[in-house]
């Protein structure tokens, strides 16, 4: 297992993808790097909903949610101390400008880029 993978083992991740074979096979990547996937959500009121009761150490959120901009979870996550990276399809600079300091992940991505973006998120968690 290399440096970045054996820092992610154990990693409760969520998800919140609304495209449903990217989140399959985000969730089968995340497992091979040793994480654990504590949920995926596809619309914002389950993530929402979801971040609630969930005990995460980071989150990997898709910019545009069913037309939705997903930044009311990562306000919700930042209030909880949780770290999360952005996912997008688009350029990093259509992300708004509050937000424009978080690890961005250009869609489509590989396994190594994945692994790489969340490598800095899995030591920010304050119980890690």
């Amino acid at each position: 297992m290399t440096g970045v993978a054996t820092s992610l083992s154990g990693l409760r991740v969520f998800a919140v993808e609304d495209e449903t074979l990217i989140a399959m096979m985000l969730e089968i990547m995340l497992e091979e790097l040793g994480c654990k996937v504590m949920g995926v959500a596809g619309t914002l009121p389950r993530a929402l909903a979801q971040i609630e009761t969930m005990d995460i150490d980071a989150a990997i959120l898709d910019v545009n949610i069913g037309g939705e901009k997903v930044y009311p979870v990562a306000d919700a996550l930042a209030v909880r101390g949780v770290p999360f990276l952005f996912c997008t399809g688009y350029a990093a600079t259509g992300i708004a400008e509050p937000y424009r300091a978080r690890i961005v992940l250009d869609k489509p991505y590989s396994k190594t880029a994945l692994a790489n973006a969340l490598a800095p998120l899995a030591g920010k968690h304050p119980e890690r």
